[in-house]
């Protein structure tokens, strides 16, 4: 008989409509975030939320890291610029996606006027810190 027990949190089914969106306070004051209950359903093991720009970024955020497991982003639709030292500057458009080990340092240079991502992170709960430039980049 085996005497391991994994005792999971208890998670619940997690529906979110678009006809009745929750907004939530996001990192960015200038994007708007579209909670979409699984921070609830998952007891915070998981955040799934739409960020949405209706004006583009008009400068960089600065190099920073996410607090976290980690970090995925699907673009649904526009274009956002993303800095990585071992990468230099990535464009995603929509349909692309890039998932981002916790605590890699990066920087988002400029979006699309407008845009849609989903954004997931693990766990919910993602502290961003700001960090030094790495000495590969350039340092916008």
């Amino acid at each position: 008989m085996d005497d391991h027990t994994t005792t999971a949190p208890t998670m619940k089914l997690a529906v979110s409509h678009a006809k009745e969106p929750s907004f939530v306070e996001g990192r960015r004051a200038f994007f708007k975030y579209r909670d979409l209950g699984v921070t609830d359903g998952t007891g915070g093991r998981m955040r799934a939320q739409i960020t949405s720009a209706s004006a583009g970024m008009s400068r960089p955020t600065g190099w920073h890291r996410h607090l976290c497991e980690m970090q995925f982003v699907y673009v649904l639709d526009g274009w956002l610029d993303l800095e990585f030292a071992d990468r230099g500057t990535l464009r995603l458009e929509a349909g692309d996606s890039i998932m981002i080990p916790g605590g890699t340092p990066h920087n988002e240079i400029r979006t699309s006027d407008t845009f849609d991502i989903l954004e997931v992170s693990v766990p919910a709960r993602m502290g961003t810190e700001p960090c030094e430039a790495p000495p590969t980049t350039s340092r916008t």
